[in-house]
């Protein structure tokens, strides 16, 4: 018997997941890496707002330790950072999924921004920031500007695939 409602795709959720982490490590100049886009980030929120009840807070975990390992940073900056923000965007995800675009992208530049400034505390405490703070506004601000994008990308391969 077939069950419709069972969890299907998540080897497609995964390769986004992959693809995300090699658009952290492009390698870019000095003046557009300040400007770079959180993928990781942006990728873990389009699953937490289109997939709320198999994305969570240990997925955010789990993704922020993996890009601890992959770009050489203190093991569980960004795996806080991200649990932090999968949690908001969890307690947020019904009203997201009706915000028009600009709300959609301040509510991601809000998200991306205080992970971020969490990360940088984060490396401030242990001695390790080598940028000035304001600096993650520029990050911010250019995930809040790719949003749409990356969603219109990840729904059509959530309808291309199946994911549910």
């Amino acid at each position: 018997m077939f069950n419709s409602e069972r969890p299907a795709g998540t080897g497609v959720i995964l390769v986004t997941f992959v693809a995300a982490a090699l658009l952290e490590v492009v390698p870019l100049n000095d003046t557009l890496n300040w400007v770079r886009p959180d993928w990781m980030l942006l990728v873990l929120l389009y699953w937490v707002v289109a997939l709320p009840h198999r994305i969570g807070v240990l997925w955010g975990f789990a993704l922020g330790l993996y890009h601890d390992v992959l770009v050489g940073t203190t093991l569980g900056q960004w795996a806080l950072a991200y649990a932090v923000g999968t949690y908001f965007m969890l307690a947020a995800y019904k009203r997201m999924r009706v915000f028009p675009l600009l709300q959609q992208s301040a509510v991601v530049f809000l998200l991306v921004g205080s992970a971020n400034l969490l990360a940088f505390l984060v490396q401030e405490s242990v001695g390790r920031a080598f940028y000035p703070p304001y600096t993650i506004l520029y990050s911010a601000a250019a995930s809040a500007v790719i949003w749409r994008p990356v969603c219109t990308v990840l729904r059509w391969s959530q309808h291309r695939f199946l994911v549910r």
